[in-house]
């Protein structure tokens, strides 16, 4: 097989499995090549990859070890999916009152989903989490697609309890938001004591939602490594949690003045 076709089955194998480790002998008798030439594949598909922003091949020696796809985004599509997200969420259609924005379209539409999600694997990649966390409803696809991209089980907390997913954990929990009390509970089965999650959600703005996560989560001794949210709203100034990854900003509803301001969030970009 020719160099070319090889660097380039190696780069679809790798990117169609995000984050999992293949053995090098893997690829060394799929193709039919001596390490050697395994290392320079890997090479020169790294540059495609980087060249494309897309992210990195990771390799790790010793018993255990291997390669994997390490899945990234550049601070220019960074800024490129930011601004796109700043001029839909601008639009005064879609205030509902209240404070609240129209987001289901935003959080349905598979190549936004995608590209943030990317931000999050990138964000999160090295924290050592075990889980993707997320609440139902509008936070599934986006965290859904965070777990396929960190190869790692998602887990939803639940509304309410439901039969099908036998015995569960629930608390009572403040949302800011909805301004009542509010109730989540998880299955048992769903999470094992002592590990590790990264919670993703669609939006945040007191943080109470959030909290109620950490919370549930600790029922369990699950550790939080990092929180993630698509949109998050600079008002409350004092939230509910601490150390939360937004992808834009929500500065300002102004209902009498119809006027939505929107900021992106700097700090995600490697120069910050």
């Amino acid at each position: 097989m020719k160099k070319n076709k090889r660097v380039g089955m190696l780069v679809d194998e790798l990117t169609s499995n995000p984050s999992r480790l293949f053995e090098s002998r893997h690829f060394c008798e799929k193709y039919d090549i001596a390490k050697s030439s395994l290392s320079e594949d890997i090479r020169l598909a790294n540059e495609i990859l980087y060249a494309n922003g897309s992210g990195h091949i990771e390799s790790i020696s010793g018993v255990g070890g291997g390669i994997r796809f390490i899945p990234g985004i550049s601070d220019e599509q960074i800024s490129e999916l930011q601004q796109n997200l700043i001029e839909m969420l601008s639009d005064r259609s879609r205030m509902l009152g209240g404070g609240f924005l129209y987001t289901s379209d935003i959080m349905f539409d598979g190549s936004l989903v995608h590209d943030m999600a990317r931000i999050f694997a990138q964000q999160f990649a090295g924290r050592g989490a075990d889980y993707i966390v997320t609440v139902e409803t509008k936070g599934i696809a986006l965290a859904a697609q965070t777990a396929f991209m960190l190869h790692l089980p998602l887990v939803v907390i639940r509304r309410e309890a439901r039969y099908s997913e036998g015995s569960t954990v629930s608390i009572n929990y403040f949302s800011g938001s909805a301004e009542r009390i509010q109730k989540m509970s998880i299955a048992k089965r769903a999470v094992k004591p002592g590990t590790r999650a990264v919670v993703i959600d669609d939006f945040m703005r007191g943080g109470g939602s959030l909290k109620g996560v950490v919370e549930i989560l600790g029922e369990f001794e699950i550790e939080v490594v990092g929180m993630g949210v698509a949109l998050g709203s600079l008002e409350p100034e004092r939230k509910k949690v601490e150390d939360y990854t937004p992808i834009v900003i929500i500065d300002e509803i102004d209902e009498e003045n119809k006027r939505i301001t929107i900021s992106a969030n700097e700090a995600l970009k490697s120069g910050e």
